[in-house]
C-alpha cells in the first residue's frame, strides 16, 4: 500500500476531512460538529471513532456525559494537506465560473 493510499485509508472517507478541518479552530463538542457540518449523527459519530483509532483526535472528558473532541498532533499536521485542497478546490471553482484568483 502506497503512502497515500493509507493515508487516505484515515481521512479520505466522506466527512472526515471536514471534522478535521473544522477541529483546527480548537476543541468542539460533540454538537457543535454535528449541527455546523450538518452531518448525520450517527457519521459524526462512525468518524469520530475512526479519526480517534486512528490517533488523529482524542476525546476530551466533560461534565454530563457531553463529549468533546481536540486534534492530537498527527491531526494537527493535517493542516497543510487541508489548506492546500481547499486552495485547490477554490482555484477550480474560480476557474469555472472564469474568475482567476492571483
Amino acid at each position: 500500500m502506497s503512502d497515500l493510499a493509507a493515508a487516505l485509508e484515515i481521512v479520505g472517507s466522506r466527512w472526515a476531512l471536514l471534522i478535521v478541518e473544522r477541529m483546527h479552530d480548537g476543541p468542539q463538542r460533540y454538537g457543535d460538529l454535528q449541527r455546523e457540518l450538518g452531518v448525520p449523527t450517527n457519521m459524526l459519530a462512525t468518524r469520530l471513532r475512526e479519526l480517534e483509532s486512528a490517533g488523529v483526535l482524542r476525546r476530551l472528558p466533560l461534565k454530563h456525559n457531553a463529549r468533546a473532541y481536540v486534534l492530537t498532533e498527527r491531526g494537527e499536521a493535517l493542516r497543510g494537506a487541508i489548506e492546500a485542497l481547499g486552495e485547490w478546490g477554490r482555484a477550480g471553482r474560480d476557474a469555472s465560473t472564469g474568475s482567476a484568483t492571483q
